[in-house]
Parts: C-alpha cells; sequence; structure tokens
C-alpha cells in the first residue's frame, strides 16, 4: 500500500510538471540536411514492399539548458549557448525506407550504432540489403549518431557536442584514467586513448610528475611506477624520445613492453558534454516520426508514414538502450512517447555517458564505469550498494511513455558482462519479477552476438586469442522471429511468447564453478573455474551518481569495496545449459557450446577470453570417446545416421515453430542445410 501511495504521489507530481512546462518546450530540430539519396537503392530489387531508397545526411538540433527534461545531463549548463541561450548539437543520420509509402508498413525500426556503426541489418538479414527480411516486411530503418566521441569519417554515424567550460571560459578539469595492454614489441608511443579510437580528453599540463604511470605484468600484480622522466606527454612516431610534445599522446623512454599492462592517471581537461546524445535520438526520433518539417521549413521525408517506432540495440548500444529509457528520454518535448518497443539485445549495464570524462565506448573492463547504475526492469531495493530503491522503468512510468520492451541476451552476457545482477539482484538471493511490459528470452550457450551458425563437424581446433574453436551457436534466427512477436506486440498488441530464462527458484543459476554448474570433466579442456568477470562494487567519489551513472567522478583509478556475487546457468551433462530458448542447433547439439573461453596468450593468458564463447565437438564415435575418455556421447551414439540427425534437427525446427520462437521461412532453411551437411556422412 505504501508503495502504491508512493507511486501515486509521484506520478500526480510528475503531470503537474509537465503541465507547468506547457506546450513549448524549447528543445527541437532545428534543421535536416538530405546530403545523399540513393533511389532506388540496391539496384532497384523488389523486396516485396517495393523498392527502397537511402538517405543519408545531418540534422542539426538545440537544447534549452533550462528545460526540466534536459536537466539530467551532466554539464550540460556549462556548455557554450547560441544567440538564443540555446545549445548546439549536430549528427549524422542514415535512413532506409519503401519509396512507395502505400507499401511501407508503418513501423521504424530504430537501429542504435555501436560505437558508430549500424549493426541491425547485418544481425538480421546478413548484411545490405542481405536476404532482404526487414524489406520484405516494409519497415523502415533509421540510425543516427548519439556516441559524441565517436570519430566522424564515412560510414559512420556521428554526434558533434560541445565541449563544457567554466563560466569565466577557463577550462574544466577532472581525473581520467587509461589502461594499455597487450601492446605490439618496440612500440614507443600510444595515444591516451589506448587501442580504442575515438576522441581524445587531452592533458591539462605536459608536467608528467603532476601525473602517474604505472606498469604490472598481471592484473593483481605488484604496481611499478614509472619516473617522470622515464616517459612524456608526446608523440615518438617520428622522432625519439622525447619526441613531439602532444597532450593526446604519452611516449616512454625505453618503450612500452608488450606483457605489462600500463595505467595511467593523469588530469584531463574539456569534458565533451556526451549526455546530449539521450537527447539527440529522442528528438531527432521523436522528428522524423511526427513533424512534417524542420524549423527551417524542410519536408521531412519520412512524414506522415510512421505509426510505430521500435528501437535496437545490440551489445554496447543495448546499454544505450537501458539508459535511454531510464534517464527519462523516452518522453519526447511534447510529452510523447519516442519509441513503442525496445529490445536491449546482449546488454547487461547501463552506458558509461552521463558524466564528466565519459567514455562510452568500454567494454566491463577493470575499473570501468557501467554496472553501477540500476540493472533491473522493476522498482527494487540494493541494500547490498546502500542504494535506494529503483529502477530502469522509474521515469517513465511516471510519465507513462514507457515503451513495451523484449530482454535478449545469451551465455557470454553472464560470463563477460556481469549480467546476474540484473536478473537476481545484487544479494543473489531471489528472482527480481519482471514488469507487465517486459518479455526477457534467453539464448543458452551462445557467444556475444552468437555464432556463425550451420551444422559442420569439421571444426577447426582452437586458435588465435582463444584457446577453443569459437561457438557457431546463432542468435539470429530466433531473433528474427522476436523482431516479428515485438512489432506485433506494438502494432497489434498480439501477446508476444512467454518470457523464458534461467531462474533461480528453478535452480537454474548457480555459481561459477564446475561442481556447482554440473560441468563434467572433459579430458584435455579447460573448466570455467575462475573465469567469470569480476563484478566488482567501485567507489568513484561522492560527486557521482550511481543508480544513474551520471554526474563527475573524482576518484581515478576507483576503490574497490566488495565484489558483488555473480550467478550463471546450470549444464546438463554434456555441459550445455538448461533453460531459455534453445536454438535448433542446441537441441540437436554437436558438441558443447560455451559462453566463455580462456585467452591463450599475452598479459590475460589463462583468463576469460572477452566475450568469445567456445565450443568442444562430440568425439565422432563411441570408440573415439572411449579412447579419450570424453564422458560425453558420440555423434555415432546420438545420431545413428545422417537421416536420424535431420530428423532430430526437423522436430527441434517444429516446436521452436510453434512456439513462435522461429519463423517457418527460416525452419525450412535451417532443415535443407541439415540435410546438406556432413553430419554422420
Amino acid at each position: 500500500m505504501l508503495r502504491f501511495l508512493r507511486l501515486w504521489f509521484e506520478t500526480l507530481a510528475f503531470a503537474l510538471f509537465l503541465l507547468a512546462l506547457g506546450p513549448q518546450a524549447a528543445a527541437k530540430i532545428v534543421r535536416i540536411s538530405v546530403e545523399e539519396r540513393e533511389s532506388p537503392a540496391y539496384g532497384g530489387r523488389d523486396f516485396g514492399a517495393g523498392p527502397y531508397e537511402r538517405l543519408s545526411g545531418h540534422v542539426f538540433g538545440e537544447l534549452d539548458p533550462s528545460d526540466p527534461r534536459n536537466a539530467i545531463i551532466t554539464d550540460l549548463q556549462f556548455a557554450p549557448r547560441n544567440a538564443r541561450g540555446m545549445v548546439e548539437y549536430s549528427a549524422t543520420f542514415t535512413l532506409l525506407q519503401p519509396i512507395d509509402p502505400a507499401k511501407a508498413s508503418g513501423v521504424l525500426i530504430y537501429d542504435v550504432p555501436n560505437r558508430g556503426s549500424r549493426l541491425l541489418l547485418g544481425a538480421l538479414q546478413g548484411g545490405e540489403p542481405g536476404d532482404g527480411f526487414l524489406f520484405r516486411r516494409g519497415h523502415a530503418i533509421l540510425a543516427s549518431g548519439w556516441q559524441g566521441d565517436v570519430l566522424p569519417r564515412a560510414g559512420v554515424q556521428s554526434l558533434l557536442v560541445p565541449v563544457a567550460k567554466n563560466p569565466d571560459g577557463s577550462s574544466i578539469t577532472g581525473p581520467v584514467l587509461a589502461r594499455f595492454s597487450d601492446l605490439p614489441a618496440g612500440t614507443a608511443s600510444m595515444p591516451v586513448t589506448g587501442q580504442m579510437p575515438r576522441r581524445p580528453y587531452l592533458a591539462a599540463s605536459l608536467d608528467t610528475s603532476k601525473a602517474l604511470l604505472t606498469k604490472r605484468a598481471s592484473e593483481e600484480g605488484a604496481v611499478i611506477p614509472l619516473a617522470p622522466t622515464e616517459w612524456a606527454f608526446s608523440n615518438c612516431a617520428a622522432q625519439p624520445f622525447p619526441g613531439v610534445p602532444d597532450p593526446g599522446f604519452l611516449c616512454l623512454k625505453q618503450g612500452f613492453e608488450p606483457g605489462q599492462l600500463y595505467e595511467l592517471t593523469y588530469t584531463a581537461k574539456d569534458p565533451l558534454v556526451l549526455g546530449i546524445g539521450f537527447a539527440a535520438t529522442r528528438d531527432t526520433v521523436s522528428f522524423f516520426r511526427r513533424e512534417t518539417i524542420d524549423g527551417a521549413g524542410t519536408a521531412n521525408p519520412m512524414a506522415g508514414r510512421i505509426r510505430n517506432v521500435v528501437s535496437l540495440g545490440i551489445s554496447q548500444s543495448g546499454n544505450f538502450v537501458k539508459s535511454f529509457i531510464h534517464l527519462g528520454f523516452n518522453q519526447d518535448e511534447q510529452g510523447r512517447r519516442v519509441w513503442d518497443g525496445a529490445d536491449d539485445h546482449i546488454a547487461a549495464r547501463q552506458t558509461p555517458m552521463n558524466f564528466r570524462f565519459a567514455v562510452p565506448g568500454g567494454s566491463a573492463g577493470m575499473f570501468e564505469p557501467g554496472s553501477e547504475a540500476v540493472l533491473w526492469w522493476a522498482d527494487t531495493p540494493d541494500p547490498v550498494r546502500g542504494r535506494k530503491t529503483d529502477g530502469l522503468l522509474h521515469r517513465c512510468s511516471l510519465s507513462a511513455t514507457c515503451p513495451k520492451i523484449f530482454e535478449t541476451f545469451g551465455s557470454a552476457e553472464f560470463w563477460g558482462l556481469k549480467m546476474s545482477p540484473g536478473l537476481v539482484g545484487t544479494a543473489a538471493k531471489a528472482d527480481i519479477p519482471l514488469p507487465p511490459q517486459v518479455r526477457r528470452y534467453y539464448f543458452p550457450g551462445t557467444t556475444h552476438g552468437g555464432g556463425r551458425g550451420g551444422f559442420n563437424v569439421s571444426i577447426p581446433p582452437g586458435g588465435g586469442r582463444c584457446v577453443l574453436p569459437e561457438n557457431p551457436n546463432p542468435q539470429s534466427d530466433s531473433m528474427r522471429a522476436l523482431l516479428d512477436a515485438l512489432v506485433e506486440w506494438v502494432t497489434k498488441e498480439v501477446e508476444p511468447p512467454p518470457s523464458r530464462y534461467p531462474r533461480l527458484d528453478q535452480g537454474q543459476l548457480v555459481r561459477a564453478e564446475h561442481g556447482a554448474m554440473g560441468f563434467p570433466a572433459i579430458p584435455g579442456r579447460p573448466l570455467p573455474d575462475q573465469l567469470l568477470n569480476t563484478f566488482y562494487d567501485y567507489d568513484f567519489g561522492s560527486q557521482f551518481n550511481y543508480n544513474d551513472l551520471s554526474g563527475v567522478i573524482a576518484v581515478q583509478p576507483p576503490a574497490r569495496k566488495q565484489i558483488i556475487p555473480g550467478l550463471v546457468p546450470r549444464v546438463d551433462a554434456d555441459g550445455n545449459e538448461v533453460g531459455g530458448v534453445p536454438s535448433l542447433q542446441h537441441q540437436a547439439p554437436l558438441g558443447t557450446y560455451l559462453g566463455w573461453n580462456v585467452t591463450a596468450a599475452g598479459f590475460y593468458q589463462g583468463r576469460g577470453c572477452g566475450f568469445v564463447g567456445g565450443f568442444v565437438p562430440f568425439a565422432a564415435t563411441r570408440a573415439e570417446r572411449s579412447a579419450s575418455g570424453d564422458p560425453r556421447p558420440s555423434l555415432e551414439e546420438r545420431y545413428p545416421t545422417h537421416e536420424s540427425f535431420v530428423e532430430a534437427v526437423r522436430a527441434a525446427a517444429s516446436r521452436l515453430v510453434r512456439d513462435r520462437f522461429l519463423l517457418k521461412e527460416d525452419a525450412d532453411r535451417l532443415i535443407r542445410e541439415a540435410a546438406a551437411s556432413n553430419v554422420r556422412q
């Protein structure tokens, strides 16, 4: 009852706040510029909804720093303003749509770029145009720049945001941490951005005594400081040490050692106002969805075409989807819903963007923010970290602007991206219930983003940076079916399939140890123990808003206060995970499909191999299995003939189609692939 009253009063207060804003909220798209138009695109090919056209260009927007809807954007008040008192930005966009409006579906799919790259078409239809999966349905597809530190270049979606300055025009400064490892032998200098190309945060001073550079031979090994005279803020690419002074580079007198991890802590200047990326996305999508002309009178090329918007973000851009909703940006300047549906795919965190000197392109490495924020959809207490009750949908619930949500992910997100607290909280004691507008679908035994699929017993041995061969278990087939289901839920109120994911109350989430998991001992193959990416609770200082991942980080590197427990899915006797939405390949397996792998060499040797899942094929015959001591039945024992394997695939496909996790067209294709495969041939 108390929770109900709290929500009622908060909703009433929010409604009064919206009335106070009035109809003339100032954030808007001032101008659009269509700079390239290919009509028809793809050689005029008709995918079923007629030929498509491709438009690309820029949107130019401005934000009112005094508008309460923009108040959460860190440092917006310190950004330069134009003559109207507004903060300006510009973003690239790419739009794909049927040329004939009569053949369009009325649905806009917002493809959230990942570090500037459009991933949607590759993930769902094998490329552009690929098999035309989305084009056959007549959906329009829009991508636009949201990440303000992405370097502008051809084929990349970028956003130009201002630098925050003190009121007197002087530079704002603050601590920044950069880490480098596995550098090639002979490397003398590196950009302060490390191995991640992006707009740099420049050193406020070239005096190395005001910074700290250390090295270590292992993550928990002894930290060795380098004397200020042993390195410089400079570029030694064309001139030996001390090189050419440069606040965006560092150079070592003796060069970098390949087996060491280097950690640079320095005072940077001129932070980008990266949180503008949320407002830019809000206003760009709202403009293309609802407006007829821009502020300069240029026609909206999508005017009158769009009834509903569904967004899909993959990995880093899926984190963006969560933060966009959590921070309240799914409500546009007129109080309307921006996205009607959203899928945050393979995304376990929020995007570390709306704070001073943020780096949104990180990937859950040591000391990187992202998991500090709210990780669950429903309002839930977090006493382990001493946080208030909160949830990803709290703000949009108050304004009645929450989208319908699919959360889709696989095994690698548990192992590499600290997924489990989003399901069971930081105490890991009970499942957190899902709100009515959220569905969760888990793809067991899959690598980050899913594997290449297919049915092939001629798997090459491990190589490259990971010990085990790469996991081929796919996600794309189920993702195609689920996108159709999400669109139907949004446009027709057709209930999607029930959520399927591992749960504590069903005994499907356990400690990341082979005994607790039930993982078999496979001769010559590693065990998963000690491979889970540790979830540290960091202390970034008192000026940081942890739940919102906003504000100012004052402590670098952060102190590690405690370890948050992480859980992973239980496995069967083959080592394959149970629960969720198993792919056709998972149900007719050719081996053990893993969400983890082991780094083969370099600084992280023996530790988890990023987000790359491994694969351990079954022995071909019973004799081969017995000779090696493999406890898992061989292919010969599972599938006496090639035809029996194809029948197993056919039965699995029938179940998936029945449950709406596989389209009939994809089931037919997969059965044909199985029949043409070399399994038991």
